[in-house]
This record gives structure tokens, sequence and C-alpha cells, in this order.
């Protein structure tokens, strides 16, 4: 899973960075207005955590924006200001939460995780397609009720595919939900094969059927059609 990080404040923009990658998260960060609006507008991410209080602008009008675009991403408001106005302010906007400073991080993980459970999986805690389930918060991965032991970036590439299934998801897309904006100095995407072929070899030895679909030239597709 994807989060952007809007903060000006660079300890604890840093801190909550380094906390939510070793929650294995991949994480990007924006210190600015400008620079927060520029990669809300490029790339797409599954949580935006977004300060209120910007250098060049408001964390609201980030928010507006990003409604505008009509993306899935869930919104964390982040805010030094104990403020009512402020806070239906944004969920007005249509942030789904909000988070006071100082808080513990942990607390802010469990807000993430809550997000991704209503925004990408109707509030469930598991995710399954037939034979296939998906443990997120745990990061576990059961076929048929086995366990299938999967690197970090397995495990976040079949939950991106069955996030995403039965659509086209180009190489360069799914290079850069799991491995953030610096993919962009790549020179190719041959890795991503590697990948996806080690995770499909792993789900049918396990006896799980082989449900991603080469689109030659394009892409991948997770689908059972």
């Amino acid at each position: 899973m994807k989060i952007l990080i809007v903060e000006d404040e660079p300890d604890l923009l840093n801190e909550i960075k380094n906390f939510l990658v070793k929650e294995s998260y991949v994480c990007e960060t924006a210190a600015s207005f400008i620079d927060a609006d520029e990669k809300l507008a490029v790339y797409h991410y599954d949580v935006a955590l977004i300060d209120i209080t910007l250098p060049g602008g408001s964390g609201l009008q980030l928010i507006e924006n990003l409604k505008r675009r009509n993306t899935d991403t869930g919104i964390i408001i982040i805010s030094a200001r104990d403020s009512l106005d402020d806070k239906l302010t944004g969920l007005d906007l249509g942030a789904d939460d909000y988070i006071t400073k100082p808080f513990h991080l942990s607390e802010l993980n469990a807000r993430v995780k809550a997000v991704l459970r209503r925004r990408k999986f109707e509030g469930a805690t598991s995710v399954v397609f037939h034979e296939i389930e998906l443990l997120p918060d745990q990061g576990t991965v059961h076929i048929n009720g086995t366990s299938l032991i999967l690197t970090k970036k397995e495990f976040e590439l079949l939950l991106f595919f069955i996030s995403n299934k039965n659509r086209l998801l180009t190489r360069e897309s799914i290079a850069e939900h799991l491995w953030g904006d610096n993919i962009d100095l790549a020179d190719n995407f041959d890795f991503i094969y590697t990948h996806i072929n080690n995770l499909r070899k792993k789900i049918m030895k396990n006896g799980g059927k082989d449900y991603i679909k080469t689109v030659y030239g394009i892409g991948y597709k997770f689908t059972d059609a």
C-alpha cells in the first residue's frame, strides 16, 4: 500500500515515514503545498496524510483538489490545530479521518488501516478471491486454508492485483505503486516480470489457479475470465 505524507515539520515527517516504512508501506513525502499538489496530480496513493498548515497553501485546498479528481485515495488530516471548525471543514470536503498533534504513531497506523479497510475492502478484515485469502493487517496469505509464504513485495503485488481485479494494469503503474516515484529512474521494468513470475509459481505450487494474465506489450490483468 502506498502513502503520501504531507507535513512541513522535517522531524515529524521523517518520524512518520520511518515508522510506516517499517510497517511495510511504500511512503512518499511532500513538505509544501506545491510539491504535494503535483504528486497527488501525477501519482495514485492509497492514503494521503495531509497537514492543514503548509508553506504555499492549505491542506484543505489539497483535499478539495484531490476530491475534484475523483480518486479513491483515503485522506487523514494531520494538524496541530485542535479546532472543531477545521475538523468539520476537512470532513465536509471528503476527508476520512482527523488526528491532532501530538499523537502516537501506533494510533496513526491504526487509523491508516481503518481507512484502508473502508476504502479498499469495504470494511472487511480479509480479502478473498476464490481460493485465495489475504489478511492485510497481518500480511498473511492462505490458499484453500493453507498458509502461503510470500516476500513483502510479492504480498503487496498480490494485494494490488486483487484490489484491482479485472483491470488492466500497466507495468509502469505496478512498478510505481510498489516502489514509489523513484521508479522513474529505472531503465526498464524487466524486474516486474521476475516478481510476477515468482508470485505465479508460488500460487500454483500451493494449489491455486493462475489468475495473472499477461497482456503483451502493455501489462497484466488479474482475472478468472
